[in-house]
């Protein structure tokens, strides 16, 4: 589904990823991991257009999507989440969900200034949606409730939720599980699993080993920007050089 084809990212003289070339499959979690500062983020930044590629070309479903704008990405299928928060505090957290649904929603000036039917139509479909959404990962009792009052771990679950509302063919998570409990750490695993279900292809960046080696179907390591290695999570975990460079010894899938 998604070709990375030898992508350079160069901030002065610091090479963030350098020649990197990766394959994702439809339908898989696909994750990439690898130690602070190994180009992680920055990798995901240039897929989804808020980096510019230096050099090297990206691929989705065989269209070329180098440098593409984030804001036309969404249109083609993609999108993410961010590793910190980007939830709008001042909205509701259906509200927050709702602007996943923008793009398809009518927005003509006219009908919205007279409410129309079609608007007010569009507006109870959307909200239905959007708690249905909320129902998959056990948030719809927070609905209405603004989401600066809410807990970190509730924010991070609602960025995946809002996520969803765009109708993803890919979706970019960046380490969605940072800083939750082992509960919350495994409703978002198995949200994660069930939106794979649905013929959604995720791109994970994760630090979580257990959590990556019991959701991911192919994983790809970075280090210094390079690919360092690739295969299964069995074949991960058993790769000396992953081992020395970045995982350490007892990690278990």
């Amino acid at each position: 589904m998604l070709q990375i084809n030898s992508v350079t990212k160069q901030f002065g003289g610091i090479k963030a990823v350098d020649d990197f070339t990766c394959r994702v499959k439809k339908g898989h979690i696909h994750s990439i991991i690898g130690p602070n500062g190994a180009g992680k983020t920055t990798l995901v930044n240039m897929i989804t257009g808020v980096y510019k590629v230096d050099s090297g070309t990206i691929f989705l479903d065989g269209a070329d999507i180098t440098n593409i704008s984030t804001d036309k990405l969404v249109y083609r299928g993609v999108c993410r989440t961010f590793q910190n928060l980007e939830i709008c505090e001042n909205l509701t957290v259906l509200e927050n969900v709702l602007l996943g649904f923008d793009k398809y929603m009518d927005k003509g000036l006219l009908k919205s200034c007279f409410r129309a039917k079609s608007i007010l139509d569009d507006e109870k479909r959307y909200i239905d949606r959007a708690k249905h959404l909320l129902g998959l990962i056990g948030l719809e009792d927070l609905a209405d409730k603004k989401a600066e009052n809410l807990s970190y771990g509730i924010l991070k679950k609602l960025e995946i939720v809002r996520a969803l509302g765009t109708s993803p063919e890919l979706i970019l998570l960046d380490e969605p599980v940072a800083g939750l409990n082992p509960k919350e750490t495994q409703e978002v695993s198995d949200l994660i699993r069930t939106v794979v279900a649905d013929e959604v292809t995720i791109i994970l960046v994760e630090h979580d080993m257990k959590m990556v080696m019991q959701v991911s179907d192919y994983i790809t390591v970075m280090n210094f920007g390079k690919k360092l290695a690739e295969g299964t999570p069995d074949e991960i975990v058993n790769n000396q050089d992953v081992i020395r460079a970045y995982l350490g010894s007892g990690v278990v899938c």
